[in-house]
């Protein structure tokens, strides 16, 4: 799944992003209310993680502008109050459900798990272009049925570019889907990692499947 961390702590923003990958999702980390509303509006999560305790814009406002927004992404809400009227008002904002801190983290991977079944457009378990197929849930990259071994960055950036099939991603927008908003990387580093994939996937007698688009960033497309 391609999910979306939205928490200002940064421990806890880390931690929820080292047990989602490790469990082979691919994560975004917004710090703040505005950076999840800016996220959500750019790319097709198949859920957020959203803290209500949010800086500039809280949790449950940013649901509320999202589904304003007639988006329907899948919001699993944390926070450390465990009233029922906290509970009531994440809910009625339309939240798809709802976990108090302190919890297990395979309940929150149960519970996402249990969102996914809901989705009436179940997120893609194969993304494809061509010849070439990603499979989120094995971590596993093929080219014409040969196996690719990818590092960690170089499978996220490919991850999602591959959703994004078609559209053409900036430097900026790769940058905050693979290493998160608060991570300063030079826009050349996506450039280094953009040759190490052509090296990998486009190289011999393969099409060309990742293009520039020149002062801007890069498109995946047959």
């Amino acid at each position: 799944m391609w999910i979306l961390v939205a928490e200002d702590e940064p421990a806890m923003a880390n931690l929820l992003r080292q047990g989602l990958e490790e469990s082979n999702h691919a994560v975004a980390v917004a710090r703040n209310g505005e950076e999840a509303l800016a996220a959500a509006e750019t790319s097709a999560f198949d859920a957020i993680v959203l803290d209500v305790m949010l800086p500039k814009v809280d949790g449950i406002d940013v649901t509320k502008r999202l589904r304003a927004a007639k988006n329907g992404v899948p919001i699993l809400m944390l926070t450390a109050r465990d009233a029922n009227s906290d509970v009531i008002r994440g809910l009625d904002a339309g939240a798809d459900d709802y976990l108090v801190k302190p919890f297990a983290f395979d309940v929150l991977l149960a519970r996402l798990r249990a969102l996914s079944r809901r989705r009436d457009n179940p997120p893609m378990q194969m993304l494809e272009v061509d010849d070439l197929t990603l499979d989120p849930a094995a971590h596993c990259v093929a080219r014409a049925g040969r196996e690719i071994p990818l590092t960690a960055t170089e499978f996220r950036i490919l991850e999602f570019l591959l959703r994004n099939v078609g559209r053409a991603e900036s430097r900026n927008a790769i940058i905050e889907a693979v290493w998160g908003f608060d991570e300063e990387v030079e826009l050349n580093t996506v450039d280094v990692y953009i040759k190490i994939l052509r090296d990998k996937l486009d190289s011999g007698p393969h099409r060309k499947l990742i293009h520039t688009i020149r002062g801007y960033g890069y498109v995946v497309r047959a």
